[in-house]
Formats: structure tokens, C-alpha cells, sequence
């Protein structure tokens, strides 16, 4: 809510890097609000107990925040390519309604495949006694617990998967193939160093969100994978939802001199 508050407050903030920086610490909130409050409610009352519907609607809005990071990552990959590779043309390509629309483009389609993706998982049938070995529901666990065919929601999440996870880390692993060549091209190393900048932040937030997912999905299963997956799990839904936000803040200048403003802005003045 800060950097928010930093962001609409300071009329220098007021650029699509700080516009899709507003809209990934609004998901951020959002990825921690579906899962933290639960996880502690347990914990309070040691009951680990969650109603069938209660479990859908997080995985719903799990994979709906999932899903449109995955998206507003490549968004602001692309992003710092247009500033980085064709600066001259910046402002006439990522303009204000090209904004919105990219921006608009990413929670669309979490919504969409948040739909396609909980909405066949609430039909299943389960039988007898469900644990699902996570801290909170995900579509995964719950097809591994239903007693009749899931081979078409497998189907969907392998889809989901490609579509999402491999083919949005493609793009924009691609996309700093191009920013690397342009920044080599810059003949002053200053000029190579505040180019780079632009990007480390997001280059960190990528490195640590695909990272995690890559751990969580595509090791190889072992004896000790429950407990290693929720281990996880939890570092997945509350350690890099918090962090991300953080490490835009503390690696970007205008960002810091926002954020020292709302806060000034906030502490009683002194009297004499």
C-alpha cells in the first residue's frame, strides 16, 4: 500500500514502469491475501480443516494471481526492451491506452484460466477421506485425490503450463537476448550501467518467481517430495509476493525518494 500510495502520489512515478510496478504490488496483496490469513488460522486453532468450496475459490484465485504474474512479468520484460532496444520511439509505443490495454491483457487472462483451470476441478468427484499435502489448495494436489478420470484436466493444466509458464519465460528470456545486445552496444560503460539498472530489479523478481516454479514442478519426485513441496509452497505464496514489491523499491532511486516522501508525509511534526 505504500509503494502504491508512493506511486499515485508523485508526479514522476507517473510512467508505464511504475504503472505495471503499481499492478504487480496489487497482485502481490492479492497472492497473500488467499493464502496467508488461512495458513495462520490454522496455526492459531490447530485445525487444518478447509470446506470443499472454501478450497475451490482459493485455488481459483491462486491460479488467477499465478497466471497474471506470469503475464505482467513478460509485459514489463517488454517494457524495458522497447526503452532499452527503440528509446526514441518509447513514448509513441507505451503509451497511456497502451498501458491500460497490456495491463487489462494480463488480468484477463488470469481470470480466464483461473476459470478453465478450478472450474473442471470443482466437478470431479472425490472419495473418502481428503488430505491434500499442501498448505493451501492448488489445482495439482487435487486431481491427484479424485477417484475418477482426470486426464482432460490434466490435459488443461499441461496447456496452462506451456502457455504460461514456458512459453511467457521464453519470451522473455528472449527479450533480454535483444536489451544484453543493445546494452553491449552502448559505447560509455556509465551508459551500460544505468541501462542495466532499468533492468536488474525485474531481472531478480523473474529469476526468483520462475525459479520457484521450476523447483516446485519440474524436479524430479523423491521420498521427502511432500515436505520439500510445502516447504516450497509457502516460500511461493508469501516469501516472493512480499519481497518482490521490496526489491523494486530498494534498487530504484525515484522510487526510494517516493516512498521517503510518504512517509515524512505521515510522521507528526515536531513542536516547540
Amino acid at each position: 500500500m505504500t509503494i502504491l500510495t508512493a506511486i499515485v502520489s508523485d508526479a514522476r512515478l507517473h510512467m508505464p514502469m511504475y504503472f505495471f510496478l503499481g499492478n504487480l504490488s496489487i497482485l502481490e496483496m492479492c497472492y497473500t491475501t488467499v493464502t496467508v490469513p488461512n495458513i495462520l488460522n490454522n496455526i492459531v486453532r490447530q485445525s487444518y480443516v478447509i470446506s470443499f468450496w472454501a478450497c475451490i475459490t482459493q485455488v481459483y484465485l491462486f491460479t488467477l494471481c499465478a497466471t497474471t504474474e506470469c503475464v505482467l512479468l513478460a509485459i514489463m520484460a517488454y517494457d524495458r526492451y522497447v526503452a532499452i532496444c527503440i528509446p526514441l520511439r518509447y513514448k509513441i509505443i507505451i503509451n497511456q491506452a497502451m498501458c491500460v490495454q497490456l495491463a487489462s491483457t494480463a488480468w484477463s487472462c488470469g481470470i480466464a484460466n483461473s476459470i478453465i483451470q478450478s472450474l473442471p476441478t470443482s466437478l470431479l468427484p472425490y472419495c473418502g477421506f481428503i488430505k491434500i499435502d499442501r498448505l493451501y489448495c492448488e489445482v495439482q494436489p487435487l486431481l491427484l485425490l479424485s477417484c475418477s478420470d482426470t486426464s482432460l484436466n490434466k490435459l488443461l493444466t499441461t496447456v496452462s503450463a506451456s502457455v504460461f509458464g514456458v512459453g511467457f519465460l521464453t519470451f522473455i528470456l528472449v527479450t533480454y537476448i535483444y536489451i544484453g545486445e543493445a546494452i553491449i552496444r552502448i559505447p560509455s560503460s556509465s551508459g551500460r550501467m544505468k541501462a542495466f539498472s532499468t533492468c536488474s530489479s525485474h531481472i531478480t523478481v523473474v529469476t526468483m518467481y520462475y525459479g520457484a516454479l521450476i523447483f516446485m514442478y519440474l524436479r524430479p519426485h523423491s521420498s521427502d517430495s511432500q515436505r520439500m513441496d510445502s516447504v516450497i509452497s509457502a516460500i511461493y505464496c508469501m516469501v516472493i509476493p512480499v519481497l518482490n514489491p521490496i526489491i523494486y523499491s530498494l534498487r530504484n532511486k525515484d522510487v526510494k525518494r517516493a516512498l521517503r516522501k510518504v512517509v515524512m508525509f505521515k510522521l507528526p511534526s515536531k513542536t516547540w
